[in-house]
């Protein structure tokens, strides 16, 4: 009766006890190919930290505000002065740098390599068709989820956590530079074609230049993503807002809790609205030079 009621009492499968069993081979099998795959992501991280960290804050207002003018006008230059005086303020400069090193590494990571599988996943119907149950994967899994794997190979520190942080924000770059290209006219292509251009010329010239609405908002979720990856990454120990964050609730700390948290917000609307200016000052130039 109680197997009728409740079958998995008796029947399960050891999964679990499969899954460390295969982490333990690979890592045991693969230590140096890990250790080696860690090092040029740590020097990479090391050397824009600390670029951002030798930087005064008060150049770094007047750089960002700069950018900010250039990018979008008057409206994003006072939005990002405000915001990273706000972060100023609060005591928050070096953690936010330290945040804002991680989501910068792990975006060119991301960039490196999801740009060119998206063009690639574009071009083949068959590598498409491989990759979308994995990238459907990639995108359903909780951001916790990621951490388990990373530190079972890479352990813990600042390099594990770009890692982890690229294998979450690349999806969504690799997804909307498939559909950017996939939805440009096939006319054009085809013209394009006709006239005897090569297809590289055809990818740089036609598909990449009006796909890329469609990519700059994959980027703009990769950047986001990232940035939201790399404070839950705080608990494999990696510096920044999101350590504050949980050293607040370690603590019971409600203060220090929320003035980590603010920085956060803070950091997130900054770098969300510069890169949404990326994507529209390239077409304000074309208006202005016709």
């Amino acid at each position: 009766m109680d197997i009728l009621l409740n079958p998995f009492h008796h029947f399960t499968i050891p999964f679990g006890y499969w899954a460390a069993n295969f982490i333990g081979l690979v890592v045991d099998r693969s230590r140096d190919t890990l250790i080696a795959a860690k090092f040029p992501v740590h020097v990479f991280l090391e050397a824009i930290r600390d670029f951002l960290l030798s930087v005064p804050p008060s150049l770094g207002l007047l750089v960002v505000t700069a950018a900010g003018y250039l990018l979008g006008g008057v409206r994003l230059a006072a939005l990002g002065f405000f915001c990273l005086v706000g972060v100023g303020l609060i005591g928050m400069w070096s953690d936010a740098m330290m945040t804002l090193a991680i989501v910068l590494v792990a975006v060119v990571i991301s960039v490196i390599i999801g740009l060119p599988l998206g063009i690639l996943a574009a071009r083949s119907e068959t590598l498409y068709r491989l990759m979308r149950p994995v990238l459907d994967l990639m995108q359903a899994t909780p951001s916790f989820v990621f951490l388990v794997p990373v530190v079972m190979l890479f352990g813990i520190g600042d390099a594990p956590g770009v890692i982890v942080t690229c294998l979450f924000a690349i999806a969504p770059l690799i997804r909307l530079t498939n559909l950017g290209i996939r939805q440009v006219r096939a006319d054009l292509v085809e013209a394009a074609r006709a006239f005897g251009a090569s297809e590289l010329r055809v990818l740089y010239d036609i598909q990449l230049p009006l796909a890329r609405p469609t990519i700059l908002a994959g980027l703009n979720q990769t950047v986001l993503s990232s940035l939201s990856m790399a404070v839950v990454a705080s608990m494999i120990s990696v510096a920044g807002l999101g350590r504050v964050v949980l050293e607040g609730i370690g603590r019971l700390d409600f203060g220090r809790a929320t003035v980590g948290g603010l920085g956060i917000v803070l950091t997130a609307i900054l770098v969300d609205r510069y890169v949404q200016g990326l994507g529209a000052v390239r077409p304000q130039l074309a208006r202005g030079s016709a």
